[in-house]
């Protein structure tokens, strides 16, 4: 059963301690008055040996993916964000929320907000590199089910509160149909849904009578998925 802090590494796995930026010139051996990291031959790079392995550690990408994650952040606002990730800025740097929706594969989505929200560590939707980062593994082919199942429960349950109530189903039909609906029919519907999924008549949905719920949608793996 995943956390639902998970801190710097959501997976709950041990990040090992990050090498310090290499800071040396290849020709002088010398400390780099820049402070960019630097591999032979002078070429700036974004990352440490050590802290790729820590992202791949604690991600489903492999270190290729992983730089094109970071690309795709920086893109979203290169004034913000360093082309070189000095250490602490890939958990500092964040980028608004209100850029983020603007992705392609989040601008029609009508939970975007929450979305962002559900991985922001401010609680405001704004998202870290290292945030963005934890977002796109969760959306990926590679993450497993159950962790995409956490996650989507983590979007639904608006008020936090560790459950989905009447009260988040309600949210969740209103950003759903806007005002396709009346708020009579939205009161049917949540009903109905507390009524066929509350199995243990509490009134409300833990994350796995939620779970008993999401996986009967056939499409939920496949529409659960930003490719990079």
């Amino acid at each position: 059963q995943l956390p639902f802090t998970l801190g710097t590494n959501r997976f709950g796995r041990q990040l090992r301690k990050k090498s310090k930026p290499i800071q040396t010139d290849s020709s002088q051996n010398e400390p780099n008055p820049t402070g960019w990291r630097v591999t032979m031959g002078n070429k700036v790079v974004t990352f440490t040996e050590q802290e790729l392995d820590d992202y791949q550690d604690c991600t489903f990408f492999t270190r290729k993916e992983i730089l094109r994650v970071h690309k795709r952040f920086r893109e979203l606002r290169p004034d913000l964000v360093p082309r070189q990730m000095t250490e602490g800025q890939a958990s500092s740097v964040k980028v608004p929320c209100e850029c983020i929706e603007k992705m392609p594969e989040l601008r029609e989505n009508p939970f975007r907000r929450r979305i962002c929200e559900a991985f922001s560590r401010d609680g405001q939707g704004n998202l870290s590199f290292e945030d963005f980062l934890d977002a796109l593994s969760v959306f990926s082919e590679q993450a497993p089910r159950d962790i995409k199942v956490f996650y989507a429960f983590k979007i639904y349950d608006f008020d936090q509160d560790g459950f989905i109530g009447h009260a988040d189903l309600m949210s969740c039909l209103t950003t759903m149909t806007k005002n396709e609906l009346s708020p009579e029919e939205h009161q049917q519907i949540a009903d109905k849904v507390i009524e066929e999924a509350d199995v243990d008549g509490d009134g409300k949905l833990s994350i796995l009578e939620f779970e008993h719920v999401i996986l009967r949608a056939p499409d939920f793996l496949s529409t659960f998925h930003i490719r990079i």
